[in-house]
């Protein structure tokens, strides 16, 4: 192959600052008309750089240690350009590349991992992993992807070629082009610093990106609970199961939901396995959530028990029937008009409900309340369980007189 032009240039990108201030160094590779970038996975205080050299001036220590790994790199660049002009068949500038960086068929690279981690968690889906957790991760690896093509023009991109700033520019890209929410972006980076900590820990990169990064603060948005007045509105409406068997059955199962505080996905899956009885024969729910695998479990209120009686089917594997979420959520809005109540409610309310009205109102310790929801933390237990007028004003009660007989001396 005949080269007429052979060109590495180094240069920095001062757009993508890092907290300390330094900027990556990058690079870019020229063979005859072809050529590539790439990530040098070194940075610098931009006052030090020399264009004109591709160095950092001076003998600070910072200059003279990446001045040392300038030269390391352009060496091994060098050596790949000369490697394959020994085999003396057609290349190009990404060739090139390639080659200094190790084939990209041989390293284990960023989408690579995702689909690593994703085939082992579909394979322990039912066993110890939850199908949310797996479309969680594909998901994200679907974004990641598009990210990817769009600003890389590549399928995927190798370890050695990340950079600092890869995990800004890739929640800009899901927030200013995706339009998606802050809430969904933080899922995404805390999937995608797993990911590369995974990859670090198992030697498939040299560095553990994105370490110092701190995820986007999570909103607490105002989580909803009924008002007692607003649970007898929904729970006395009036639904003809006749003429309206599908409103009745979101009804029924929304109210499951406020006596046990079940979301979703565990109502329609819990089955006769989950049911015990203690030894002076209360009866008790026992299940896993879907959503972390945790245990939760509580003593079913006499309302729980006649829901579960009404629709007990011995050829149904599962207590309730299951129902489309997309109808259960139209029929929620239905109810909402027929029992008239203004706010919007969904099925998720009657966890919440369950949390504030149903047992911390009754005064249930909140402790309790943590283990009957199978949160892993009690923090979030505090979110849900939400301190009412009426439950304030009872503590207070019980405050002020368990203070009476007590003599301040100053």
């Amino acid at each position: 192959m005949k080269v007429e032009k052979f060109k590495v240039l180094l240069y920095l990108k001062k757009s993508g600052l890092d907290k300390s201030g330094k900027a990556p160094i990058m690079g870019r590779i020229t063979v005859n008309r072809t050529m590539t970038q790439f990530g040098c996975k070194l940075s610098c205080t931009p006052e030090l750089w020399n264009p004109r050299e591709s160095r950092l001036n001076g003998k600070s220590k910072e200059a003279v240690e990446t001045n040392a790994k300038i030269e390391k790199l352009l060496l091994a660049i060098n050596s790949a350009f000369d490697s394959l002009l020994e085999r003396k068949q057609e290349f190009d500038a990404t060739a090139v590349k390639d080659m200094f960086q190790g084939s990209m068929d041989k390293q284990m690279t960023l989408l690579k991992q995702f689909d690593r981690i994703n085939e082992d968690l579909k394979s322990r889906i039912g066993i110890d992993r939850a199908e949310g957790t797996y479309s969680k991760y594909y998901y994200t690896r679907q974004i990641l992807a598009g990210f990817i093509r769009e600003r890389f023009k590549t399928e995927d991109v190798a370890f050695g070629q990340l950079y600092e700033r890869f995990i800004w520019d890739f929640q800009d890209y899901v927030l200013d082009e995706k339009k998606q929410s802050l809430q969904s972006v933080r899922h995404y980076l805390a999937l995608l610093k797993k990911v590369c900590r995974i990859a670090y820990k198992e030697g498939h990169s040299e560095r553990y990106f994105f370490c110092n990064f701190k995820l986007p603060k999570q909103e607490i948005s105002a989580l909803k609970a009924l008002t007692r007045e607003e649970f007898v509105k929904v729970r006395d409406v009036e639904i003809s199961v006749r003429r309206r068997p599908s409103l009745a059955l979101t009804r029924d199962l929304f109210l499951f939901a406020c006596y046990t505080g079940t979301a979703y996905a565990d109502t329609v899956s819990i089955t006769r396995d989950n049911l015990f009885s203690d030894d002076d024969g209360n009866l008790w729910l026992k299940y896993h959530r879907k959503k972390n695998e945790y245990l939760a479990r509580m003593k079913l209120l006499p309302e729980a028990i006649a829901l579960l009686d009404k629709y007990k089917d011995e050829s149904r594997e599962t207590l309730l029937p299951v129902q489309d979420y997309r109808v259960l959520r139209a029929n929620m809005k239905s109810i909402r008009v027929l029992a008239g109540i203004k706010t919007d409610i969904v099925y998720h309310v009657g966890r919440h409900s369950f949390a504030s009205l149903i047992t911390l109102e009754e005064g249930v310790p909140i402790e309790t309340i943590s283990r009957m929801l199978g949160h892993t933390n009690i923090q979030t237990t505090q979110i849900y369980a939400r301190v009412t007028p009426k439950k304030l004003f009872e503590d207070m009660d019980t405050f002020i007189e368990a203070t009476k007989d007590l003599v301040l001396v100053l």
